[in-house]
């Protein structure tokens, strides 16, 4: 991969929207939230809203994936908490660099940002996490970054930062306790969330039968083509991190394979045999599933950084006391 030879412009980015929270009044961020394919109406849990295109900011790219808008929204959450929400990610198979996929979480950071909700569109792996299940995640693995397309890779963005760093723990307990005790409260039924292991890979294709099949196996529940890189980044970053993946499709994994050499024999002894249908994902499907469950999303995201908030205070209280 490709890494910059010049600093990243955060200095930039930074005076901009501070100039623009400024003149709006709005206080800097202290949550983040990323929007994944079909869940930037999560924007409309904001009060507050000031957007943002990611156009007018340095460091930024522009998402190319359908579902997505290409702005950062400010705004506030839950008992009016300032959050930021970027309004569409970058990918490595947009042609995007490493440092581009990261840069919205580096900047959230730079900003104030201390905990942040990734969300995503995701594939299952497993039939007893249906279509329209929100997948907590617990753990991950990384094909991509484990075979050479690591976000990390390059000069450290910080000479303060490790070089080596683990991600054992890069999933927060207390906030996966939150999206739980969220769902609680909002009386979803017990399987709407679902626990689970994200595998990224690195797309544009959706997985053949034998790929699903391998990653299953391996332990993954849903699959995805974004995500681990901003978790990576925000983990270097210090940041507190929540992957919520809302399943829009099942991964076709058939118990066995068409046998063509039985349908041309049957075929040359006069006895065609009965096709089954080909079964494969599409985009489209993904953004039918993102748009029925999208209010359900942004529910449970509102009421996970209302409890967020309220644990906030709660410390604050009892360290003034």
């Amino acid at each position: 991969m490709t890494h910059p030879t010049e600093p990243l412009p955060f200095d930039e980015t930074i005076k901009k929207i501070r100039g623009v929270l400024d003149a709006k009044k709005l206080p800097s961020p202290v949550l983040g939230i990323v929007c994944g394919s079909g869940l930037s109406t999560l924007v409309n849990k904001l009060s507050d809203t000031v957007q943002i295109p990611y156009s007018q900011l340095p460091g930024f790219g522009q998402s190319t994936v359908a579902g997505q808008q290409s702005a950062l929204a400010f705004g506030l959450m839950g008992h009016k908490y300032p959050v930021v929400a970027m309004l569409g990610r970058f990918h490595p198979y947009e042609g995007h660099k490493p440092a581009v996929v990261t840069y919205g979480i580096r900047t959230m950071k730079r900003l104030g940002v201390k905990h942040v909700i990734i969300t995503n569109a995701a594939g299952s792996l497993v039939p007893d996490i249906p279509v329209g299940t929100i997948v907590v995640i617990q753990d991950h693995f990384a094909l991509p970054a484990l075979t050479g397309m690591n976000p990390t890779f390059g000069p450290l963005i910080s000479p303060e930062y490790p070089r080596f760093y683990p991600l054992g723990d890069a999933y927060s307990v207390r906030l996966r306790k939150l999206a739980f005790l969220a769902a609680h409260q909002l009386q979803l039924h017990r399987d709407a969330l679902a626990e689970g292991t994200y595998a990224w890979v690195s797309g544009p294709s959706y997985e053949t039968p034998a790929e699903g099949r391998f990653l299953r196996n391996a332990g993954a529940h849903v699959v995805g083509m974004s995500t681990i890189p901003e978790v990576i980044a925000a983990r270097e970053e210090g940041l507190e991190v929540m992957v919520l993946s809302l399943v829009t499709n099942m991964v076709v994994i058939p118990e066995k394979y068409r046998s063509i050499r039985d349908e041309v024999e049957a075929e040359l002894a006069g006895r065609p045999l009965a096709l089954p249908p080909i079964e494969v994902a599409s985009h489209d499907e993904v953004l039918v599933a993102s748009k029925q469950k999208t209010e359900v999303m942004g529910n449970l995201v509102t009421k996970i950084v209302e409890l967020v908030q309220e644990q906030a205070v709660n410390e604050t209280n009892a360290l003034q006391n």
